[in-house]
Parts: structure tokens; C-alpha cells; sequence
């Protein structure tokens, strides 16, 4: 901490312009001792903060570039501390020269999330809104974007600070009795302490259970496209995504492992699994595959199965012996592919194929494109995610959720304990581990281990 760090906060590569960011006790100094302004008696120093400034960066009499300097003063900047983001051209060389230059006057390459984690430690947000910084940085569609802006801003974690302090009140209270048991007196108010645990086991009940949406939103809805061997689900694949993603090949058993590609459709993040054919082989390689698709078939939320228009009714009957009893409780879409090489009459009857399969069915050319649109259509509503707004509050972060969980089955003991009306001490305990459970949430509770896992999956820069 009482180091000056300093690391490039713009993607890596070369852009239009490049900013980096140093910040630390001699932030403003190092800079100011290779930053030459324009204009003279505008030097780093000597200037207000929120000012931006034009000049250039040199080593002695070479100039290195033309820049743009912004000035940050502690504790009123992203990290809390004196900060200083230098905007130059983007060549790489331009960077590392710049990076270079400010190392040799005392900096230090930033670690990952090093900037995020220092904004952590000097109390400019706490963990859960350190960790939806990450999230809006990686967010691909308009639901992550919301989910981490939401969270960023701190109505997630306001809200759990507010019972955390609640609980502290009542755990204090209990605690005192504990004091004066032989007194026989009660400071902390049962009735008020049981509305305060219902409301929070109902809470913690609704943001747990709010996780399986929230990693859908994040990771994407998990799709298998399943089906026989050349029946078009690489071809379809490739369609989706807009792109060569698969091989295709009239060869039948092309496809040998399964290809996982993100794919936005209306806003929601699909995670489309291409998958090996289905059929009886020797081959030891295809095999194998297969035995892989039905491991992605089990972790699938939507099935698309691909069926041959052109094949045999009776193969795709023996086929379904396999496929139908792996399909319980996922929202399956039966897709008969190939329609360009069927006439109408012979499609209207292939589609009435496997009666017994409660899914929606739909005809489309995966290689002509036809009826591509409806397709996408179906899969947004099977997805039935609900609409985010601004204020929503979804978990998306798995170590949130396995923090709830635990303060949920911990104030449900409390519960318990009141209705049966157990003595302070096991009242006071549970208490504490269910505030404990909270606090690992926003970072009121941790350790280093815990900031060192969160804070390394940062990228260098933020």
C-alpha cells in the first residue's frame, strides 16, 4: 500500500489513444518529474485536482510523446489515493517507454486488480461492488451490463449492511443478558428479533434463489443441439453464430468433441454446445464423443434436437429410445432440418414424428437459412428470463450465493431457537454466524486469501 504503482488501463494492443494510470503516495511527483506542461507554471504539483493538462512526456531533453495528463487527489479518486492517468498515443512502443520512464522513477507494474483492491482497502467500495467492477468490464450483453451496474452502485450491498447492523444490535443485546443472567432480566425483545430473522431468511431465501437466473444472465443459458450423425447441427451451429465456428462435412461423425460458442440473441447470452452424432460405431475416438454429448446433454437448460427430414422414420424412432429419457426437465425444441429437399405434402408429415415428445417443433433449412428467425424466436422464449430494470438485485457470483445460503440456513436456526425458546447464548451464536456470512459479502469479514483469489482474476490496469 505505500507503494506507487503504475500499469496501462486501455485494452492491450495498439488503439487510438492509450491511458495509464499511476497511483500511490508519489503518484503526482513521479509524473510531474517526466511530464512537461504547454504551458509554464502548470506543472503537476502545483495544480488543482479534476484538471487535465497538455504537454509531453520526456527523458531529459527526448521526447517520448504529446499527452494528455489528469490529475487526482487523495482521498477523492478511484483507489483513495493520489492518482494521475496519462492519456498518449496508443503505440505499444509509446506505452513501454512510458511505463519504462515511470518504473525508473520509482513506480512499480500494478498487480492485477491492484487499483480495485486499493479502492477496496481505503473504503471507496466495498467488496461485492469491487467485484461487480470485474463484472461490467467483462459484461457482453444489455442484461450483465445492468446486473453489474446495479450492484456497482451499491443497493445490494447497502442493503445487507442494513440487517448485518440490525443483527449486530440484537446480538449485543442478547450478549448483555448474558451478563446479568443472574438477574433474570431480558433487554432484547423476542417478538421484534423473530419479525427481524423472518424478514431476513425471506431475503437471503429470494436473492439464493434469484442465482440460477443471475449465472444464466452472466454465463449463458446453456443449449445442447443434439441429434443423429449429418444431420445439420454444425451447419446450424455456424448459422447462429454468423461464422466457420464448426467443420462441416458430408462425412457422417465429423463433429468428434463438443464446440461451445456465446451467442447473443435479443439481449440474452446463449452458450450453444455442438455435440457428436448419435449412432451405434466402433470407431473408439466417436465413441468417446459421444459419451461426451450426453454429459453436456445433462448440464443443458435447452435441447435442440436436430432431426434428417431426409432420414428413415424408423431410425429416428430408435433414436429417441435413447435420446427422450435424458430429456426430463429441460425445455426441448425438435428442429427438422433439411426442409429445402422435402415438398410440403411429405413435411407436414414428418413433423408429426415422435408424438410422444412434449416439445415445440419447428421446419427450417439450417443451410439455406430458412426459417432461422422463428428458431431464434422460440429459443428467447424458452429462455423466460425475466426483464432487468434499474434497482433489480440478481446474484450472479457463486461465492455470494454460497454466503447466503449459509446466513439463510444460520437465521433459520435462529429461528428455530426462538420458537423453542433456547437461552441467549445459542440465540447469540447463530446470530453471529449468520452476520459473519453477510460481511463476507461486502468484505466486512475476510481474509487475505479470499482478496488475493477475488482481486487476481482482475485485469492488469483495473
Amino acid at each position: 500500500m505505500n507503494d506507487t504503482i503504475c500499469a496501462i488501463s486501455t485494452a492491450p494492443g495498439v488503439g487510438g489513444i492509450a491511458v495509464i494510470r499511476v497511483s500511490g503516495p508519489d503518484a503526482i511527483a513521479v509524473c510531474n518529474t517526466v511530464f512537461v506542461p504547454q504551458t509554464k507554471g502548470k506543472d503537476l504539483l502545483s495544480r488543482q485536482a479534476y484538471t487535465m493538462a497538455f504537454g509531453s512526456i520526456r527523458r531529459g531533453e527526448e521526447w517520448i510523446d504529446e499527452v494528455l495528463t489528469a490529475l487526482f487527489r487523495a482521498p477523492h479518486s478511484f483507489t483513495g489515493e493520489d492518482t494521475v492517468e496519462i492519456t498518449c498515443h496508443g503505440s505499444l512502443y509509446i506505452q513501454q517507454q512510458i511505463l519504462q520512464l515511470l518504473t525508473e522513477r520509482g513506480c512499480r507494474p500494478a498487480l492485477p486488480g491492484e487499483f480495485s483492491q486499493r479502492a477496496f482497502l481505503n473504503g471507496k467500495m466495498d467488496l461485492s461492488q469491487a467485484e461487480a467492477v470485474a463484472d461490467l468490464i467483462a459484461s457482453t450483453s444489455a442484461g450483465m451490463h445492468r446486473l453489474a451496474l446495479n450492484q456497482m452502485r451499491g443497493g445490494f450491498s447497502n442493503e445487507l449492511s442494513r440487517l448485518r447492523e440490525q443483527l449486530l444490535h440484537f446480538a449485543s443485546l442478547i450478549e448483555l443478558e448474558l451478563d446479568f443472567s443472574e438477574e433474570d432480566v431480558a433487554f432484547a425483545d423476542r417478538a421484534d428479533l423473530k419479525q427481524l430473522a423472518a424478514g431476513i431468511e425471506q431475503l437471503t431465501g429470494r436473492l439464493a434463489d434469484s442465482f440460477g437466473t443471475g449465472n444464466a444472465i452472466k454465463n449463458g443459458i446453456p443449449v445442447a443441439i443434439i441429434g443423429e450423425t449429418n444431420a445439420g447441427k454444425s451447419t446450424l451451429l455456424n448459422l447462429l453464430a454468423g461464422e466457420e465456428r464448426a467443420i462441416v462435412s458430408d462425412i457422417h461423425g465429423t463433429t468428434r468433441d463438443a464446440i461451445e460458442d456465446l451467442i447473443s440473441l435479443s439481449g440474452v447470452t446463449f452458450r450453444f454446445i455442438d455435440t457428436a452424432g448419435i449412432r451405434e460405431t466402433t470407431d473408439t475416438i466417436e465413441t468417446l464423443g459421444i459419451e461426451r454429448t450426453f454429459r453436456k446433454l445433462r448440464q443443458a437448460a435447452i435441447v435442440l434436437w436436430v432431426i434428417d427430414l431426409t432420414g428413415t422414420p424408423a431410425f429416428i424412432e430408435s433414436l429417441a429410445q435413447v435420446i427422450v429419457p435424458r430429456l426430463e426437465g429441460k425445455k426441448t425444441l425438435l428442429v427438422f432440418n433439411k426442409a429445402d429437399l422435402l415438398p410440403a405434402e411429405e413435411l407436414a408429415a414428418k413433423q408429426q414424428l415422435l408424438p410422444n415428445v412434449a416439445a415445440d417443433r419447428l421446419c427450417i433449412s439450417a443451410k439455406q437459412g430458412a426459417n432461422t428467425d422463428l428458431l431464434k424466436q422460440r429459443l428467447v422464449e424458452a429462455a423466460a428470463l425475466p426483464a432487468v430494470h434499474s434497482g433489480d438485485v440478481i446474484v450472479t457470483n457463486i461465492r455470494h450465493y454460497e454466503a447466503l445460503t449459509q446466513a439463510r440456513a444460520a437465521i433459520r436456526r435462529v429461528m428455530e431457537g426462538l420458537d423453542a425458546r433456547l437461552s441467549g447464548d445459542f440465540l447469540s451464536r447463530d446470530i453471529r454466524e449468520c452476520m459473519h456470512y453477510l460481511g463476507e459479502i461486502t468484505g466486512h469479514i475476510t481474509n487475505d486469501e479470499i482478496l488475493a483469489n477475488i482481486f487476481a482474476r482482475f485485469c492488469i490496469g483495473k
